[in-house]
């Protein structure tokens, strides 16, 4: 699994309702994208759950290297770097997923953290991979993740929860749709 966020920040008096026509217009692209685990439209505006920041800022979940790159070279992502220029893709390998109880998710936690210089690292990882299953098994989580960017060496947290208090800490995002044709191929666990 691969993880993959890019994020727009925009101005402070931007009409995020812009973004919400925008995701309900393209939504359809990625139904049926073959090697997409998922994708969250995820959107934050300032001044709520403690945003400081209007920004779009969509997450993915792929199973496949082919299909996240079929996407960046040439598919759907370039509509994106048509209308808002180029962003900074973030890219995680995948350390675990877990299916919570819930079915629809309306927000989405984000937590990066550094992994610290001289600390263990498979106890790290065993310890990441615990918590995303610890987040799943709370009421209203429909899916947590956690993987790592060894460039920069961050371990990620992700969450998907049907209510606004997300029991988790983090960025809080509201999810504008979730596209998962591929969420039943995610695979589930650890992944090493």
């Amino acid at each position: 699994m691969h993880a993959m966020q890019y994020e727009l920040t925009l101005p402070a008096d931007y009409d995020m309702d812009v973004i919400r026509a925008r995701v309900a217009r393209v939504k359809p692209l990625l139904e049926d994208w073959e090697g997409l685990g998922c994708k969250a439209y995820l959107v934050r505006e300032r001044g709520v759950h403690g945003s400081p920041v209007n920004q779009y800022a969509p997450f993915y979940l792929w199973n496949t290297a082919e299909g996240m790159n079929r996407f960046l070279w040439g598919g759907p992502f370039q509509r994106l770097v048509d209308d808002f220029g180029r962003p900074a893709v973030r890219q995680w390998t995948g350390l675990a997923v877990a299916e919570g109880g819930g079915a629809r998710p309306a927000f989405a936690v984000r937590r990066r953290q550094p992994v610290p210089e001289g600390v263990e690292l498979t106890p790290l990882m065993e310890d990441a991979a615990a918590t995303t299953e610890r987040l799943a098994a709370q009421e209203g989580a429909v899916l947590a993740a956690a993987a790592v960017d060894a460039h920069r060496w961050e371990l990620l947290h992700f969450s998907l929860w049907e209510q606004d208090t997300p029991v988790a800490d983090g960025d809080v995002f509201e999810v504008l749709h979730l596209s998962a044709p591929g969420r039943d191929r995610l695979p589930r666990g650890r992944q090493w």
